[in-house]
């Protein structure tokens, strides 16, 4: 049996998810197939458009047979932390492979440039100059990348692919990447074909867009996200921003000034997206700021690179995954859990608050308590 991990967001779940699926099936047709997903928010600082529980039930259903959460603080950072702490709970899970999606589909030169950045002396010089000329920090990357090797990446799932090679390299995991085509490009905001990326179906569902063609139908059937969640975002975030207006470079990503940029516009911004364009920048990307906002409205401070994953909390699992949890349950250095109230830890506690958070602006209040029991979903085979 080969034992196949996939990092995930399914924001939503879609066709090329099936694909993904699909696939791996076909390279192992006798897999067991373990899922590390974002919960309630994703790596873009973005809520999600189905909730932790529905996203692990339509995953069960498509034939994954674990279901993993994978904790606020480390599914809301940058790529190399959110790769860090997935790629380690496959690894301490016995995964034997890393099956992710890119658009260069070509692992032996995402690790050639792995290698690059670890062990040439001007990759972090490099990185550092393009930084000053005001770039992002992904942008620097492959600049950087690209002025060492002639090889660009252009596109944010390959990037990620390096994150998920290098923590394996420098910690000498023994999971194998093992990379498959991206049909479509991650961040393409049209829809294309049967096969359309998770941003272009997000755009055309709030644009009130039919996509029946794009979605199975049990997320259609799901989606129930009021279109205009961001003004329920931007309102709780709006007072967090006035009433910690002197404090707000205490928070966790908020740096190099851009509280004073905030204090200028806050006043007068009256959405989320005015607030966004107001303080976007060449160096403040949509992305950073999505996760910078977003960190201020939970409340979190500390660097979660300084935080520790002491648990792996199980949201779903089919026979097979209830059978290979009791087996390797007892050879772990970490527990597996299920409930908040299993383990007092400060990542878990994070993920309980900002779960409600999420289930507040989302209009799933209704959801609280179940949230609160926090069992497993279960389906046969």
């Amino acid at each position: 049996m080969e034992k196949v991990g996939i990092i995930c967001e399914y924001n939503p779940f879609h066709n090329g998810h099936i694909y993904h699926l699909q696939r791996i099936k076909d390279m192992f047709p006798n897999s067991f197939i373990t899922l590390v997903m974002s919960s309630s928010f994703t790596e873009r600082g973005d809520a999600s458009f189905l909730t932790k529980w529905q996203k692990t039930r339509l995953a069960l259903i498509y034939g994954v047979d674990l279901v993993i959460e994978l904790p606020f603080v480390f599914a809301t950072s940058a790529a190399d932390l959110f790769a860090e702490k997935s790629v380690f709970i496959l690894e301490k899970l016995g995964m034997d492979y890393l099956v992710f999606g890119s658009e260069t589909n070509d692992i032996d030169i995402f690790k050639n440039l792995t290698r690059c950045m670890l062990y040439n002396k001007e990759y972090d010089m490099l990185v550092k100059k393009f930084l000053d000329l005001g770039n992002s920090y992904p942008a620097s990357v492959s600049n950087a990348l690209y002025d060492l090797t002639g090889t660009k990446l252009e596109y944010s799932n390959d990037i990620l692919a390096i994150s998920y090679i290098k923590t394996i390299m420098l910690n000498n995991y023994k999971i194998k990447p093992l990379t498959l085509k991206r049909t479509n490009e991650y961040l393409n905001q049209e829809l294309s074909e049967l096969i359309s990326s998770a941003t272009s179906i997000r755009k055309a569902y709030l644009e009130n867009v039919d996509i029946t063609n794009y979605v199975p139908k049990q997320t259609k059937d799901l989606l129930s996200i009021p279109r205009n969640y961001l003004d329920n975002y931007f309102l709780l975030l709006k007072y967090k921003l006035i009433t910690d207006i002197n404090e707000l470079d205490t928070y966790y990503d908020v740096t190099e000034g851009i509280d004073k940029k905030i204090k200028k516009v806050i006043f007068k911004v009256n959405s989320y997206q005015e607030l966004i364009e107001s303080v976007k920048s060449k160096r403040y990307t949509y992305t950073r700021l999505n996760r910078m906002f977003l960190h201020i409205l939970a409340d979190l401070k500390e660097n979660p690179k300084d935080m520790h994953l002491n648990y792996i909390r199980v949201l779903g699992f089919d026979m097979e995954g209830r059978e290979y949890l009791k087996k390797i349950k007892g050879t772990l250095d970490i527990p597996i859990i299920t409930n908040y109230k299993d383990i007092d830890d400060k990542v878990l506690k994070i993920e309980l608050k900002t779960t409600i958070l999420y289930l507040s602006i989302m209009k799933f209040d209704n959801l609280i308590k179940e949230e609160l029991k926090s069992i497993p979903i279960q389906v046969e085979d």
